[in-house]
């Protein structure tokens, strides 16, 4: 152990508890005591040698040695108090008061101790405190004035010294004055050292925190020019800090988030109040190891809290401009569960209303084929009172053989797509003949066609080649298309069946001259249970099941449906089959509603990415 060692142990033992976690104030008291201890000790240590060489002392230098030993009283104060300023206040004093005393006592101004007042600012200096600095400088200036005030009216006593002893004094107290300057500058020097490093340290846990911690921290102007900005933001952007700042940042925030953007940076920076702000931030995609050269991009969802940034009352002034300091943090995952969670709520208030929708429906749907089958038969059982001839008999037979069948259709509906939506729907695929199907599907619904004034016009080429798909599922997407072609067809109408092969593809079409479909209901047909157009402006009867139905069908054989509507000029359905079916593929339905008013290309929205230009 050495005695630097020991001198420090000792010296932090005497440091006032408020003092000793702070490492820049605890060297502060350490360069105040340390000297201060060592200067009374020395003068202790002197005082018997100046005994033995001078003998009994006078009363002046008795004062002088006593003043010497004042420093421990300073010491002392602040190792009790731990009040820095106050100790430099009476160290002043009583370094300032040891001079006058001394100079006094040997010439005023002309005396070798008068040097020592320069001292005494420069020792001020150490407690890095203007007021400290300027009531030294002051108090050395007043003693300086005073020394030269009392040496010119000769009210000071004469110095028994001689020219020769005259300049050994003077000697001595320039070159002390000197040792302890110089003393006081390794202080102030240690104490900067200390300043510096403690600072690096600081620099260092800031730099740490900053490279480590997944936020990024960014300063700003007013205008949202990027000062600085965390090495963070590279995991976040994947492009170096560096070629944000300035307007980079800015230039990478969506098009329609940046007035978001600016005004928050803008209200932070002139309410003084937190602001917080979400955008959306253009990401470089970097594929392999070359970051130099993104492969693409996409947006994020960024959330940045912003508030003023604290400026120093020296520094700052009206003109200004305040800057702000900003918090960026990914929320693409939180947006994300929140638009499934809308998506969601709104699937489920769908699910809602067509529950409501189903039995509304279902309650007129079934009750009147219901009311007229219950009807009807009592009527047959009461025959004897009814007094009904065979003509009726056979008119009310015909009328329950019919709304049983319309209530067969509408219960086959409703299972079916029970179990289209459960997945319980097989299909068996087999090779068959596409036309004599859709020439037998017609033929079906012919009669009821023509008994609505409606031409039910068939268009299917006799070199139509085999498909490998469902016959049974075949003719149902055909029956409920047709069926639903000449229900919305007004009489005088006409209703085109058309086939032809495309490619690789069977292209069934559906046209007819009906009452067409609003640009409003395109997007939501194929729905379960919807009906186009209002409740009240329906003329027709029905579950809203039938192309629902025809939609899961031909997305089970992997095939395509569009739609293609004007109001009161008619309705074209395109059905694409794949020749070559394989059950084997896991395929998705694929529906593309076209509004012939825009004419606008199909698009397939399952290859849309969330991603903004």
């Amino acid at each position: 152990m050495t005695v630097s060692t020991i001198i420090r142990d000792c010296l932090d033992a005497m440091l006032h508890p408020s003092v000793r976690y702070d490492a820049l104030t605890s060297a502060r008291h350490r360069a105040f005591m340390a000297p201060r201890l060592l200067g009374s000790l020395a003068a202790f240590a002197a005082f018997p040698v100046y005994l033995a060489l001078r003998g009994a002392p006078n009363a002046i230098e008795v004062a002088a040695f006593a003043w010497l030993m004042a420093p421990i009283l300073c010491s002392y104060f602040l190792s009790r108090t731990g009040r820095y300023e106050s100790a430099q206040v009476l160290s002043s004093v009583a370094l300032a008061g040891l001079v006058m005393m001394m100079a006094i006592s040997t010439g005023g101004i002309n005396s070798f101790a008068a040097i020592w007042l320069v001292v005494v600012p420069i020792e001020a200096a150490l407690s890095a405190s203007r007021r400290i600095v300027a009531f030294a400088s002051a108090l050395a200036l007043s003693c300086v004035s005073i020394l030269i005030v009392l040496t010119s009216l000769d009210w000071l006593p004469v110095s028994e010294a001689g020219v020769a002893g005259h300049g050994v004094f003077m000697a001595f107290g320039i070159a002390s004055a000197t040792i302890y300057a110089a003393g006081l500058a390794f202080g102030a020097e240690s104490l900067a050292r200390t300043s510096v490093s403690l600072l690096y340290v600081e620099e260092d846990r800031y730099r740490l925190l900053a490279r480590n911690m997944s936020d990024v921290i960014s300063r700003h102007r007013h205008n949202g020019a990027v000062q600085f900005i965390s090495p963070a933001v590279e995991a976040l952007v994947g492009a170096p800090a560096q070629r944000l700042l300035g307007h980079g940042l800015f230039d990478r925030v969506h098009v329609a988030d940046r007035p978001a953007y600016l005004t928050a940076l803008s209200d932070a920076a002139r309410g003084g109040e937190a602001r917080s702000v979400e955008f959306r931030l253009r990401r470089d995609v970097v594929r392999g190891n070359d970051r130099m050269r993104p492969s693409g991009a996409e947006f994020i969802w960024v959330e940045m809290r912003c508030r003023p940034m604290e400026q120093g009352a020296d520094i700052s002034s009206p003109n200004t401009d305040a800057e702000v300091v900003a918090v960026l943090r990914d929320v693409t995952d939180r947006k994300l569960q929140e638009e499934a969670l809308a998506q969601a709520r709104i699937e489920a208030e769908r699910a809602d209303a067509s529950k409501t929708h189903f039995l509304a429906t279902m309650s007129h749907e079934l009750r009147t084929p219901l009311n007229a089958i219950i009807g009807f038969s009592d009527m047959l059982v009461q025959e004897e009172l009814m007094m009904l001839d065979a003509t009726k008999r056979k008119e009310y037979a015909q009328l329950i053989n019919d709304s049983g069948q319309h209530l067969l259709s509408v219960v086959n509906g409703i299972l079916d797509m029970s179990k289209l939506e459960s997945g319980n729907f097989e299909i068996s695929p087999e090779p068959f003949a596409p036309r004599p199907a859709l020439i037998n599907c017609c033929n079906l619904l012919a009669l009821k066609a023509r008994e609505n004034g409606i031409d039910l016009i068939t268009d299917a080429p006799k070199d139509l080649p085999e498909v490998n798909g469902d016959p049974r599922a075949f003719r149902q997407i055909l029956l409920n298309l047709v069926s639903n072609a000449i229900k919305f067809t007004e009489r005088g109408g006409s209703v085109t069946v058309a086939a032809g092969v495309e490619g690789s593809r069977l292209m069934l079409r559906v046209s007819d001259t009906g009452v067409g479909i609003a640009s409003d209901d395109l997007a939501r047909i194929g729905d379960p249970f919807f009906q186009a157009g209002k409740t009240y402006q329906r003329r027709h009867e029905g579950t809203g099941l039938g192309l629902s139905i025809v939609k899961s069908l031909v997305g089970m054989h992997g095939g395509e449906m569009q739609v293609e509507s004007r109001i009161d000029e008619g309705t074209t359905i395109t059905i694409a089959l794949p020749l070559e079916f394989t059950p084997q593929a896991e395929h998705v339905s694929n529906i593309a509603i076209l509004n012939p008013a825009a004419r606008t290309a199909p698009s397939d929205q399952a290859h849309q990415v969330k991603k903004s230009a």
